[in-house]
This record gives structure tokens, C-alpha cells and sequence, in this order.
């Protein structure tokens, strides 16, 4: 049955496990993230579907379930999977995806690497993809396409599909014309972007950037502009622009240009800080810290999130300001990725190597300075954690977004604590009344975390009353109320 809502994203909405010799589907355990928020948008449609790939030993195998029938708390909806192989998944994904597209997008110009690359598998897959989204649509379906390994299927699709609409969301930063331009295969890019009715980002900057490569490589006019929101205007922050483009025109069709940040289920987070158990556990964890602060930092290991450059302040803190030894503690929560890819290895041994650095220089029998933690916490412990927390320490090298800070905010149901934020973190645009930081300045980030160790109360309580008023009102429901709205535009703009 055709859908009129097909959402197409690389992962499956659901967590697949095996259970007495069968194949279970589970609900995600954490309401934040990209997949429970599009999950949510089921309740819009009469009728919806969900395209992703899942890896396959044999895509012939006729025992491969293409399409499964999913019911749960957001519906009943159908999955078409893709059956990848691990060559395929290695050259589209690990490779295209993370060794050339990701440094790009993150302007690490040096990390670039255009060689391994096999740009016929990456277009047969984003082939694969378009064509299902094409199967599985109704006539005149809104197709949500997401992230930057699908940047050919609006292309595609539009050639299959004239009659759908199609927007584009990005969960990355998109960097400017002079550093997008390094990779060779932009103009096929753009082009297929260029296919969608909307193409959305997190911040204006971002889609100031697009505007600008659009501008840059195909003949395409500018339409609407529009003023940014005063309360995302701030001259301390590197990411902030006071204009953002709204429309253009290309080839004779209108596409719309959307700033619309990410945010978290802020009712859910503050129910679960507010609950008795888990107010009780934080409050153990403070007992056992004794007169020593926190410092929280959550990541992934990743060389766009900055940890090692962390830690470095972290051990030039405790060098220079001896004081400190012994009365403060680093939590540094950098969950591990695949340490086959070379980058992210070098990453992983980089941090370890720093933090077990740190406690054999500053260590003792009753105090150590770093905790390192490199698996993935539960999300109900984590809560417990971002309420035990003095600061949240977040400082990526660059970030589309970054949701960690806005839960710690969320969580924050006391009104105490202190957000310590890089300005190259999308959330920053919104979050300046943290106290924000320049990642690649040792000055700058020695300093912040030294102001937000001596921030009195009030200066504390003030601060984060101005940041829970912006987590919530940029909350992942406005977000998606804003998507909708821009499909709403879209049809309308197309009829008439």
C-alpha cells in the first residue's frame, strides 16, 4: 500500500535483537536522538514507510525480509530494507561517507581523503535508496530524506518522482564554498540537493554556507531573506549571523531554505530528573565525591569533538593552579568508535594516552583526577550524572549541533550547574548564556573552566533560568512542528 509520508534515513527505527533463536524489533530505550523524533512524525500520515539498509551476507538470498511490518507507540508503518553488502557498507558509509565527506563537512581540510573512494558504489546505493522511496510513495508523498550519505537520492528521486515532495534535512555543519569545493564530485552534489522543495540545516550559518556553494557552482537566484530571531543573535559566538537565506529559485523551481536547530524531549528528560530514585542516586553521587566538584564531558571519539584538546586543558589547569589538585574531577565520558577506521583509532589511543597521562602525574592513593569511560552509559544514568554535575564541559572542535549540552540543561530541574560550551557547536547559536569557549585557544579554555569552578550562585542560577527557557522552547517537538510547517509551504507553493 502506497505511504504518503516515506522518511529515508540509513539506519533502521528500531533496535533489531535476538531473542530464543528469533528476531525481535525493540523500541529505541532513549526518546532523544534523530530516530525517535522522525518516528514521531507518523502520527501526521494516513499511511507511512521507512527506508534503511541492513547489512546482508547474500543480497539475492530470498529469504532476505525486504519490507517488515512494524506496530508500535508511534503507529503501525512498513520498513523496506536494503540489503547491503559489507563491501558496499565499507565503501559507502566508512569510506565515501567518513574519510571524505566527513572531514570536509567539519573543515578538516588535512584529513581529506579522496583516494579510497568508489564513487559508482556510493551512487548504486543512494540509487537503491531513491528507487524504494520511489516504490513505497503515493502520488504527491512527502519524502524526508536525512544526512549527508544521501545526498544523491533528492536527485534521483525527483528523476523517478516528479510529483513527490522532498525535503532534505542536514545533521551536519555545511561548511562554505572555498572548503566544500575540495570535493570533486560537488557539482553532482549541490545538483541533487538542488532536486529538493526544502533543504534544511540547524542554524542560518549553515544554510548561508549552502546558499553560497549553490551560488558558486550553478546559476541560482536568490528569492527571500529573512531576519534571525534577536534571542539567536550574539557577537560572542563565531556561529551566529543576523540574516539567513529563505528561498531560491533554480532551473525554474522554488526551494526553501530552513534553519531549524535539533532539540531534546525536554517534558521526558525533566521527568526522569525529577523522579525520587534518580534525584536519590545523583545525590549518592555527590555524597561519595565528598567536598570534590565534577567536571562532566560526553562524547564520542571523535577528532571533531575536541576531547584530547580537553584533556590538555584539563592538564595544564592542574599544572599551573596546584590548588585544584585534589578537589576537582573530570568525568570523561568518549564512547569508542570503530576503531577499523584509522582516524577515529588514532583518536581513541590519543585520549587514553593523555588521561592515564594525567593520573599518573597528578594522582593519589584517595584522589584520581580523570574517570575515562568509553562505552556508551544508559541514558537514565547519565541523568543521574548531569544532575550530579558542577559544569558540563562541551567544547567540540566543531559540531552541526550537539544535543549533550541541551540534556544536561533539560536535566537541570535544581537550576543549578554550569554549561561550559564551544562557540563552533551549533547549540551555541541558541545557548549564550553559557559560558562560551574557544576550543582551539589553551587561553580561552583553561580560563572558561576556572570561571565556571568560581561562578557564584546566583551568577549560576541566572544563567541557567535563560538557558532552560531557550532549551525548551527550541525543543525536539518545535522542531518537528517546524519541519511540518515547511512541507505545509512546499505544497502549497507547488499549487499555487
Amino acid at each position: 500500500m502506497p505511504s504518503d509520508l516515506v522518511i529515508v534515513y540509513h539506519r533502521q527505527p528500531y533496535e533489531e535483537v535476538e531473542e530464543n533463536g528469533k528476531t525481535v524489533f525493540r523500541e529505541n530505550k532513549s526518546p532523544n536522538g534523530i530516530v525517535p523524533t522522525l518516528k514521531s512524525f507518523f502520527g501526521t500520515a494516513d499511511r507511512a514507510s521507512w527506508i534503511a539498509w541492513k547489512l546482508a551476507e547474500d543480497p539475492a538470498d530470498p529469504g532476505f525480509d525486504r519490507v517488515v511490518e512494524i506496530n508500535d507507540a508511534h503507529g503501525r508503518y512498513s520498513v523496506s530494507r536494503l540489503p547491503l553488502t559489507m563491501d558496499q557498507v565499507r565503501s559507502f558509509y566508512h569510506v565515501s561517507s567518513k574519510e571524505a565527506f566527513w572531514p570536509i563537512l567539519h573543515s578538516f581540510k588535512e584529513k581529506f581523503n579522496y583516494d579510497p573512494v568508489d564513487w559508482p558504489t556510493f551512487r548504486e546505493v543512494n540509487w537503491a535508496f531513491a528507487e524504494a522511496a520511489a516504490r513505497e510513495a503515493a502520488k504527491g508523498a512527502r519524502v524526508w530524506i536525512h544526512d549527508y550519505n544521501l545526498w544523491l537520492v533528492p536527485g534521483y528521486l525527483r528523476q523517478l518522482r516528479s510529483d513527490v515532495t522532498i525535503s532534505f534535512f542536514h545533521h551536519t555543519p555545511f561548511p562554505a564554498a572555498d572548503m566544500f569545493n575540495v570535493l570533486p564530485w560537488r557539482r553532482e552534489i549541490v545538483e541533487s540537493l538542488l532536486a529538493c522543495d526544502i533543504v534544511g540545516f540547524h542554524i542560518p550559518r549553515y544554510a548561508a554556507n549552502f546558499l553560497s556553494v549553490a551560488q558558486s557552482l550553478f546559476d541560482v537566484t536568490p528569492v527571500a531573506r529573512e531576519a534571525v530571531d534577536p534571542e539567536l543573535v550574539s557577537d560572542g559566538t563565531a556561529l551566529s549571523e543576523r540574516s539567513t537565506p529563505t528561498l531560491i529559485e533554480f532551473d525554474g523551481r522554488y526551494v526553501a531554505i530552513s534553519a531549524s536547530s535539533v532539540g531534546v524531549a525536554t517534558d521526558f528528560i525533566e521527568s526522569r530528573a525529577n523522579d525520587s530514585r534518580v534525584r536519590a542516586d545523583a545525590q549518592a553521587i555527590r555524597a561519595d565525591l565528598g567536598d570534590v566538584r565534577l567536571v562532566l564531558s560526553v562524547g564520542r571519539t571523535d577528532y571533531t569533538k575536541g576531547g584530547l584538546d580537553q584533556l590538555e586543558s584539563f592538564e595544564r589547569l592542574l599544572t599551573d593552579t596546584p590548588d585544584l589538585r585534589g578537589t576537582i574531577r573530570l568525568m570523561h565520558v568518549s564512547v569508542s568508535a570503530d576503531r577499523n577506521m584509522s582516524a577515529y583509532a588514532r583518536t581513541q589511543t590519543g585520549i587514553e594516552e593523555a588521561a592515564g597521562r594525567i593520573n599518573g602525574r597528578f594522582g593519589t592513593l584517595e584522589w584520581q583526577p580523570v574517570a575515562l569511560i568509553s562505552r556508551a552509559i544508559p541514558f537514565d544514568d547519565l541523568i543521574k550524572y548531569y544532575l550530579a554535575a558542577d559544569v558540563a564541559w562541551i567544547t567540540p572542535l566543531v559540531d552541526g549541533m550537539n544535543l549533550v549540552c541541551k540534556e544536561y540543561v533539560a536535566a537541570r530541574t535544581d537550576g543549578d550547574g554550569v554549561l561550559v560550551l564551544s562557540e563552533f557547536a551549533g547549540a551555541a547559536v541558541e545557548l549564550n548564556s553559557a559560558v562560551i569557549t574557544n576550543p582551539f585557544s589553551h587561553r580561552s579554555m583553561d580560563q572558561a573552566l576556572l570561571q565556571a569552578l568560581a561562578m557564584p550562585e546566583d551568577e549560576r542560577r541566572t544563567r541557567m533560568a535563560a538557558l532552560r527557557a531557550v532549551v525548551r522552547r527550541y525543543s525536539v517537538a518545535a522542531w518537528g512542528q517546524s519541519q511540518q510547517a515547511q512541507f505545509d509551504a512546499a505544497i502549497a507553493r507547488k499549487a499555487g
